[in-house]
């Protein structure tokens, strides 16, 4: 039995084990998101990909959950991009301090662009911790497939408080925060070689050069490149929410600035625009 399947068979058997204790008060929560690129853990390529994501999840009072969505890339090709199934387990250890584990599995179509296409298995283990005056959140990735990659992800956030409208039944807030995100590259070494058949098969020539490729091959790619712990990326979030009921909206801006910029083409201070709407039943 392979490592995937062995990790989500485990988690089914605890989920039937937590569903069946506490089934009749679980939420279930919608949710449907727009960005103006799509990013993996801070990198981008040189081609922009504005994407609509659907997502639920079915989550239980004891802290299991279970979640499935889908990505559509705007700009490119007409089925979905990328299909989303995941498990998971949060618990609050007391009111200021929580931990999660969670693993997903993806479905890529054979001919996708996007970065991780080729890490198609992902866990991971957080933790957040709430002081006086920020929320501090640690997060450590394991990504594995045709390749495997580690990341470790560290934020200090802020959620304010903007005011109550429409009688006090509806809120406005701001959560800015500042992310700091590590880890290995292998993965891209997959999407260039994945990148130089597609613009091969469509007779657009070789791709485009990149840190590490020697003699012109995309193939020999230095492996001390790919498989060093470097800094991928600081992000700037600044998301704005309206909350009323069971209903949420967001309205998001991110700045980032690369530390590991692959392609020639991609620049080193990145947006991203968001918007996004959840309905909670």
């Amino acid at each position: 039995m392979n490592i995937r399947l062995l990790i989500f068979c485990l988690f089914l058997l605890t989920a039937k084990v937590y569903a069946q204790q506490d089934s009749a008060k679980a939420t279930l929560t919608l949710a449907a998101l727009y960005n103006s690129n799509i990013n993996y853990y801070g990198q981008v390529t040189a081609e922009k990909y504005p994407y609509a994501l659907f997502n639920a999840t079915l989550r239980f009072p004891n802290g299991l959950y279970f979640t499935g969505g889908g990505y559509k890339l705007l700009s490119f090709g007409s089925g979905i991009s990328e299909t989303d199934l995941g498990i998971g387990f949060d618990h609050d250890f007391n009111e200021k301090l929580t931990a999660g584990l969670a693993y997903t599995h993806s479905f890529f179509p054979s001919n996708s662009p996007l970065l991780q296409a080729s890490n198609s298995n992902n866990i991971n283990a957080s933790s957040a911790y709430t002081w006086p005056w920020f929320k501090t959140g640690l997060s450590i990735d394991f990504a594995f497939g045709k390749q495997r990659d580690v990341f470790l992800s560290f934020e200090n956030s802020k959620e304010i408080e903007l005011g109550t409208i429409f009688n006090g039944k509806s809120s406005i807030s701001i959560t800015p925060a500042i992310e700091i995100t590590a880890g290995t590259t292998r993965f891209y070494e997959s999407y260039i070689i994945e990148k130089s058949k597609r613009q091969n098969a469509n007779g657009h020539g070789k791709s485009a050069s990149a840190p590490g490729i020697s003699n012109g091959n995309t193939t020999e790619i230095v492996e001390n490149t790919v498989n060093q712990f470097k800094l991928l990326a600081y992000n700037f979030k600044f998301p704005l929410n309206f909350s009323t009921g069971n209903f949420l909206a967001e309205a998001s801006y991110q700045f980032s600035i690369l530390g590991n910029k692959k392609e020639e083409e991609v620049k080193h201070q990145q947006s991203f625009f968001g918007l996004a709407l959840y309905y909670q039943f």
